[in-house]
């Protein structure tokens, strides 16, 4: 395998920068700008360039294969943060026939040598995405390996499951020394019903990911945009008095308790002749019946329009800052009267439904685990056929291992590599 090379921290200047080289040539390499160093060893070294001139004083580190992030040998340069310093070292290693890592490559190495699997390679990339607290919590349980343990030990039990089915093909001419299929049956009904409840929470495990919705609703001139403004911390929309000043779908992104959530400021809700605003109104109903959480800012809250969608309405008197006694469920964007309240309440749903979901964050996962789900349905269904062969309720169990395998990289996972790692910045 090549020997590759890489920033590994930001371009730019810095107090230190760090190049990593990972690969079977990784200390002839180093050795030879100045870098000597054993298999697990660390020093302060000089890098000298081609001609013998002094590049920068560092501190080199070396990891020895399997105690390294890649598996492989691995040094790590730890130079002066100096642009000029960095592209000189890149250039003295790119002079020594390694070669520059793509895009993951590294991570990809430490999934190919067995320290990470799939699961933990997606939870790296979404630690390095990570802008909240709450997105940084799930990320790292990811990459800790939580959901790798839990398909291991799905596995462990349908493996178990498939060799008491097929103990039984070996006894076909003659009766079966001991009923299987009350234990079968029990390993199969407990592990459907956890990859079910895993499946069942992927779409908030996204939100986390990706960020909650928030949509503000209501008639035009209800203080949608002022709101928003406020939420924001700046003049997001604009604000005005006169109707349908709000055409499109504005979004403005926060931090909301640790949580990454979106508020949506839409169209005010009206028929209108104007076509344009139509169109906006239109996008408006559709991401609001979409979002987490919509808004709905009334005149009369004793008017409460039917709840539409999933997630949770919020009913709310807007404009409290021109009553002269303000209710309870009363919010003013202008004076911030009632925000705090609003969003105490937005964040605990939101938590609540963080609450009853697994650690499957992905898509993927979604579809890994409602497969082997139907293949586990299959075979339970079949345990009660009573001239059903044993061969292909094992079949399906292999397919349902097959599947939960999927989760962590053991099969049929080539095509969303380059996907995944794309994502990685070179270095990395």
């Amino acid at each position: 395998m090549d020997t590759i090379f890489a920033l590994a921290t930001a371009a730019g200047k810095a107090g230190v920068s760090i190049i990593r080289v990972s690969g079977p040539d990784a200390l002839k390499s180093c050795a030879t700008m100045g870098a000597v160093l054993g298999d697990q060893d660390r020093r302060l070294v000089k890098l000298a360039s081609a001609d013998g001139s002094l590049i920068d004083q560092a501190f080199a580190i070396s990891f020895a294969p399997r105690r390294s992030f890649t598996g492989e040998q691995v040094v790590e340069l730890q130079t002066h943060g100096s642009p000029a310093i960095v592209a000189a070292v890149l250039k003295r290693l790119g002079g020594l026939n390694l070669r520059l890592a793509e895009p993951g490559e590294f991570t990809r190495r430490a999934m190919e040598n067995g320290v990470l699997d799939l699961a933990q390679v997606e939870g790296l990339a979404d630690l390095i995405d990570a802008e909240t607290e709450s997105q940084r919590r799930q990320a790292v349980r990811v990459f800790q390996g939580a959901l790798g343990d839990l398909a291991s030990g799905w596995r462990v039990s349908l493996v178990r499951a498939a060799a008491l089915l097929e103990a039984t093909i070996d006894f076909v001419d003659e009766d079966v020394p001991v009923d299987v299929y009350p234990e079968v049956r029990g390993l199969i009904d407990i592990v459907t019903k956890e990859v079910r409840y895993e499946a069942a929470g992927v779409r908030v495990r996204e939100r986390v990911r990706d960020g909650f919705e928030v949509a503000l609703v209501g008639p035009p001139n209800s203080g949608k945009s002022t709101l928003l403004n406020r939420l924001a911390g700046r003049e997001a929309a604009i604000t005005s008095d006169i109707a349908g000043t709000t055409r499109d779908v504005i979004e403005v992104k926060m931090d909301l308790d640790g949580l990454p959530v979106t508020i949506l400021d839409t169209a005010g809700l009206r028929d209108s002749d104007d076509v344009l605003e139509g169109i906006g109104i239109a996008r408006g109903k559709d991401r609001a019946s979409a979002a987490d959480v919509r808004v709905h800012l009334m005149e009369n809250l004793s008017k409460n329009p039917a709840q539409s969608g999933f997630g949770l309405d919020i009913y709310v008197k807007s404009k409290a800052d021109l009553d002269k006694e303000p209710v309870k469920d009363a919010v003013s964007g202008s004076t911030g009267y009632g925000m705090d309240r609003l969003l105490d309440q937005i964040s605990s749903h939101l938590r609540q439904q963080l609450a009853g979901a697994g650690v499957a964050t992905r898509t993927r996962h979604q579809r890994a685990l409602e497969a082997a789900a139907v293949a586990l349905d299959a075979v339970t269904l079949g345990l009660d056929v009573d001239d059903m062969p044993v061969d292909l309720l094992a079949e399906d169990l292999r397919i349902a291992i097959r599947s939960l395998d999927s989760l962590i990289g053991r099969v049929d996972v080539e095509n969303v590599l380059g996907e995944i790692f794309s994502s990685f910045c070179i270095g990395k």
